[in-house]
């Protein structure tokens, strides 16, 4: 596996994003030597609850850069891994070093790497797809689950137009422009500098093999080889009663509607005061970070372990 490290340069002066950096080691490949390290940024007490945030496509960590100090302010341990192939975590450089097992097993190993206990999920896109497994398949590290613009698709649902356009276009584009990507799934304009900040982590094509290939990576029909363990996934799910909140955008159209079906599935989303965040497009965090943080909080103080 060639394996690609973005300069640490490229990371100098971001707004908003001064958080100091963290590492964890995890296997590249099932029975290899090879290693990946992951990035994180780990802010508050490190003896609090802690919040795990997961980004998902194109973004990275910079997304919760609104979030975290609220979540800390809180009195709460604040964490955000870039998944690998985004942010200051290691990029493989070709896309078949990717598939969904391999997101899922490296995020486990670097939970595990920290031994993290308590979780309270906080994800969205990509975030879900991987932090919805680990929920399922590790339900005695989390304590509670908020779902912003995410779902667990099995490949047994259409995924909709607006999806297979998304796809087609990562897997074609000649320059793939992960920055202006994100600008458009919101519904206000980015700043030049915050577009800069997304497309800080790729200083070529080269290093955006995971950002082309995660829309390919999504099941899509029945046949794909990850439906078989999201179906897992979803039975365990289905007997999930600890406390399920969603908290979906108003303006997202790859997830719209996906929010209902949680509430209706999961047990634990019963009788919690499911939010919509009016003003925001897919990536919400980005747009609304603020106001996500402090419906999370908020939800952390309805039933804050003694």
């Amino acid at each position: 596996m060639n394996i690609l490290r973005t300069p640490d340069e490229r990371f100098i002066d971001l707004p908003g994003y001064s958080f100091a950096p963290h590492y964890v080691e995890v296997p590249a490949a099932e029975g290899g030597e090879q290693r990946l390290r992951i990035h994180y940024v780990d802010e508050g007490p490190g003896d609090a609850e802690p919040v795990l945030m997961l980004h998902g496509e194109p973004s990275w960590s910079f997304l919760y850069r609104h979030m975290i100090p609220v979540i800390t302010g809180a009195g709460y341990r604040a964490l955000a891994p870039d998944l690998v192939g985004f942010g200051k975590s290691d990029k493989p450089a070709e896309q078949s070093d990717y598939t969904y097992q391999r997101h899922v097993d490296w995020m486990n190993a670097w939970m595990e790497a920290l031994d993290l206990r308590g979780v309270t999920l906080v994800c969205q896109d990509w975030g879900s797809l991987i932090g919805l497994r680990l929920v399922a398949e590790h339900p005695e590290r989390f304590e509670r689950v908020v779902v912003a613009n995410g779902f667990l698709p099995t490949g047994d649902q259409l995924l909709g137009k607006a999806f297979e356009r998304w796809r087609e276009y990562a897997r074609t584009v000649p320059v793939f422009p992960v920055g202006q990507s994100v600008d458009k799934g919101c519904v206000s304009d980015l700043p030049p500098e915050v577009i800069a900040a997304y497309d800080a982590p790729f200083p070529d094509e080269s290093y955006k093999a995971g950002a082309r290939v995660f829309p390919a990576l999504v099941p899509s029909t029945p046949e794909d080889p990850a439906a078989p363990a999201n179906r897992a996934a979803w039975a365990a799910l289905m007997q999930w009663e600890k406390p399920f909140l969603t908290a979906f955008s108003d303006g997202d159209p790859i997830t719209r509607g996906a929010d209902y079906f949680l509430q209706q599935l999961i047990p634990g989303a019963k009788g919690l005061p499911h939010t919509t965040i009016r003003g925001a497009g897919h990536f919400l965090q980005e747009e609304k970070g603020v106001e996500l943080a402090q419906v999370v909080v908020d939800f952390l103080g309805m039933n804050r372990r003694q």
